[in-house]
């Protein structure tokens, strides 16, 4: 994403989220533990515009996204977001579906890891914001539950139909996708969705934890890593090793790939400078 900005100012306050910074790591936290943090409107949109500020401004080296209360999310809300469409026309309905799928594009194509704090439930839009993130931290209480054939819709809502089977592979795709039942945290971890499994009620500890590795970390080398993720998931094998070789010239020509070669030469860690 591009750094430049026009004349808006950054915003100082996020009405349906909560953003905390330290140290290059920004942790957004889902806060509506009544509701089971169900999304709406509202927050759709902050999560939408937050991610293209955090990605312009650069001082971000990695992202957790997490949920207070009970559960990580429960979806869009049944009364604020499934109520409201039930009256709304078309073109307002492709309004909002595509927001959705922008925080999905948004949080693929940001230049820095996001890594999800998965505990109790994480369904429908839930299941895909964890989805979508680069890493699945996650308890042992943790369960995905793909619902929207549950309430008639297509399971290919907010790119599932695309990021899931790149994640678990066409089969259990098609059956998470299809019959929305829920997995839980063993069989999650079985098949690919989960990254880690931690102890129960230490997920946010462990998320925290690998966000500050990748914080301290090369963050351009990590951003690059992430960027060719994404953009060869459709390329022809030709294409994705030309991609990765004028990649590594550029980032050859960098500052940290000349820092990691000093600092071995002198026997101490390397400076990382995402340069």
């Amino acid at each position: 994403m591009s750094p430049f900005t026009g004349s808006a100012a950054p915003t100082s306050r996020w009405r349906h989220l909560r953003v905390d910074r330290t140290d290059g790591i920004a942790t957004v936290t889902l806060a509506r533990p009544e509701k089971l943090n169900a999304l709406t409107f509202g927050a759709y949109a902050d999560l939408r515009d937050l991610l293209a500020e955090l990605a312009r401004e650069r001082s971000v080296r990695a992202l957790v996204l997490a949920g207070e209360g009970r559960g990580f999310c429960s979806g869009g809300d049944v009364d604020e977001i499934i109520g409201a469409t039930l009256a709304m026309d078309t073109a307002q309905l492709l309004d909002f579906n595509r927001m959705t799928g922008q925080v999905v594009r948004a949080l693929r194509e940001c230049p820095f890891p996001v890594i999800a704090a998965v505990h109790g439930v994480a369904a429908g839009a839930g299941a895909v914001l964890a989805l979508a993130a680069d890493f699945r931290v996650a308890d042992p209480t943790a369960r995905f539950a793909f619902l929207f054939t549950r309430v008639g819709l297509s399971g290919g809502d907010m790119g599932a139909a695309y990021l899931l089977p790149r994640v678990v592979g066409l089969g259990h795709a098609t059956r998470l996708l299809m019959l929305g039942e829920p997995v839980r945290a063993p069989e999650a971890e079985r098949i690919g969705l989960i990254s880690e499994v931690t102890d129960e009620g230490s997920a946010d500890e462990a998320a925290q934890a690998l966000a500050r590795r990748l914080a301290e970390g090369p963050a351009l080398a990590y951003a690059q890593t992430k960027a060719l993720l994404t953009a060869e998931l459709d390329m022809p094998l030709a294409a994705a090793v030309e991609l990765d070789a004028s990649t590594q010239a550029l980032l050859m020509n960098g500052e940290d790939y000349a820092e990691f070669h000093a600092a071995f030469k002198e026997k101490r860690p390397p400076k990382w400078r995402g340069r």
